[in-house]
């Protein structure tokens, strides 16, 4: 997955507006406050809260 560290600062959960942190072993963006974890295909961050999936 190759997120830019810039783009990784500006992004935020759809949900709730907490910052997502990467998880790269699974190429998969986690909000830091809901915990929603949102899927990255093809180094495109997929941000639709249908999308997600809860821990």
């Amino acid at each position: 997955m190759k997120i830019d560290d810039w783009l990784l600062e500006i992004l935020a959960c759809p949900a709730c507006k907490a910052p997502l942190r990467a998880e790269p072993e699974a190429d998969e963006l986690a909000c830091t406050g809901c915990g929603l974890i949102y899927p990255v295909r093809d180094d495109i961050p997929v941000l639709l809260v249908d999308e997600a999936r809860k821990p």
